[in-house]
């Protein structure tokens, strides 16, 4: 299956943007995208996965283990051979079973012969890439639960009758879904780094612009990949940049002011709104090839880490981007 070129996606500079964030900074907490149907929310994750170069996996490993970290994968050192594999993305299924997430034990294998057989479930085959939920809304809560705690974590545990096994399973965590079917619960969007509003385009130009782009894709994807690849190879060499210089990246005394008092003047609920802010607007500086935070960063992050934090007001009922934006101005100017 052709996968379409990130580059190649008109619009949703928003949602782009927060998933190059992501994928600079991980430890950010995966981005939750609201929407309309059809508007290429799972196109561009799975054209960002497509996008990154290959990963090294430790051969025959079912938990796509790291050989720079074997330490983490005692059960996955039998093999000293190292290949290359397409960084994963998994789509999780809203029919999927805990034992299809988390894994399963085979306990009668177990119990009849001493032996400890884990089928590894979707979490192993997302660690070090993606997982994909589409309607995240309509999941159930203790399948999101579930999901947010590895997330957060970076580890699976699965537990059954006095038998454990535990693996690493750190992904970046992309859920989508329509308001309008149904709303994720505040604490569990809390637990997402970033949030991102996409709306179809009512831009006449923008709507032609991608039926070009869809129609000659269809026709000929290699010649449209051909097409993109210079703009897709610009975007890694920024990914790639980024993430080697996250660590470096200054963020003055002022700018940390600035989050805590954003923070304080929205009403955003606990501190991970202030700890998400300090790590997108440094991931976003890294994108740009900066070496110190500045306060247009701050604000460029600050809607897609607060808006989903903020709690409601009842004497108050305009969007939360819009607070957002009333407290910059009224901050910063």
């Amino acid at each position: 299956m052709s996968v379409f070129p990130f580059s190649a996606i008109v619009g949703q500079d928003e949602m782009k943007q927060a998933l190059l964030i992501s994928a600079v900074d991980p430890r950010i907490g995966g981005v939750m995208v609201f929407g309309d149907r059809g508007t290429g929310k799972s196109t561009a994750a799975r054209a960002l996965s497509a996008l990154l170069p290959p990963m090294r996996i430790v051969e025959g490993s079912r938990f796509n283990c790291d050989p720079d970290h074997r330490e983490d994968y005692p059960e996955e050192l039998t093999s000293k051979r190292v290949r290359r594999v397409p960084v994963p993305f998994v789509d999780l299924p809203l029919g999927a079973t805990e034992d299809r997430v988390v894994g399963a034990l085979d306990l009668e294998r177990a119990l009849g012969k001493g032996e400890k057989a884990f089928e590894p479930g979707l979490l192993a085959r997302a660690h070090r890439g993606f997982l994909y939920i589409d309607e995240i809304n309509l999941l159930e809560d203790h399948l999101v639960d579930l999901l947010l705690d590895v997330a957060t974590s970076g580890e699976n545990l699965v537990e059954r009758e006095g038998l454990s096994v535990r693996h690493p399973a750190r992904f970046v965590l992309i859920g989508s879904g329509n308001p309008e079917e149904g709303e994720l619960r505040p604490q569990l969007l809390d637990r997402f780094g970033l949030s991102v509003e996409v709306k179809t385009p009512d831009d006449i130009e923008q709507r032609i612009e991608i039926m070009r782009r869809c129609d000659a894709q269809e026709r000929d994807a290699d010649a449209f990949a051909e097409e993109w690849k210079a703009a897709d190879t610009n975007i890694l060499r920024q990914i790639a940049r980024g993430q080697k210089a996250l660590d470096k990246i200054d963020v003055p005394e002022a700018i940390l002011t600035d989050a805590a008092e954003l923070c304080v003047a929205v009403g955003a609920d606990g501190l991970r709104g202030e700890l998400t802010l300090m790590r997108a607007s440094k991931a976003l500086t890294a994108l740009q090839g900066k070496r110190k935070v500045r306060r247009e960063h701050l604000i460029a992050v600050a809607p897609m880490a607060l808006r989903h934090r903020l709690r409601r007001d009842v004497l108050d009922e305009t969007g939360s981007t819009v607070r957002i934006d009333r407290a910059i101005e009224e901050l910063f100017g």
